[in-house]
């Protein structure tokens, strides 16, 4: 049985492409491909089907990254078949947990720095949108320093549903 993992920012162009790309990137490096399913979304839908940002584009590939990608708007629906939705900052989190149906599908949504050791009370990671490139190489920065405990904590129960 398949565990789906849901990635959600603001728009779904930039924060949390780069880290479904990078997530999908170590989940097929660990050899879990066929146990874990990765995707993204948006709190809002007033990107819906446009590319991922240009910016993100050039960053991923820079870096050896798959970068297609459509933007697309998270649906409260979606949770039933979600193990795990990953909110890149407090104000997604905040807004997913009031989507949520139920307190078991809340309690689905996690914040992704939550998942690096060495965030401390930097809980967020920044929107890049309205800056720069190094906006973008930052982002990319943090969603690699959390995608390896964040891949730990997946491993562990896709495995034990393998199992």
């Amino acid at each position: 049985m398949t565990y789906r993992v849901c990635f959600v920012c603001t728009g779904n162009i930039c924060r949390s492409p780069m880290a479904e790309s990078v997530f999908r990137a170590r989940v097929a490096e660990a050899g879990l491909d066929g146990l874990v399913e990765v995707d993204s979304a948006g709190t809002g839908g007033w990107h819906e089907g446009d590319p991922a940002d240009p910016r993100t584009v050039s960053v991923l590939e820079e870096h050896g990254y798959d970068s297609g990608h459509i933007a697309r708007q998270f649906q409260a629906s979606w949770f039933a078949r979600l193990d795990l939705v990953v909110a890149l900052d407090e104000g997604h989190l905040k807004a997913l947990r009031r989507l949520a149906p139920t307190e078991q599908d809340a309690a689905k949504v996690r914040l992704l720095r939550s998942y690096d050791p060495t965030s401390g009370d930097d809980v967020d990671v920044p929107d890049p949108y309205y800056g720069g490139m190094e906006g973008f190489e930052e982002c990319l920065a943090l969603v690699e320093a959390a995608s390896t405990g964040l891949l730990d904590a997946v491993r562990e129960k896709a495995e034990e549903r393998a199992a």
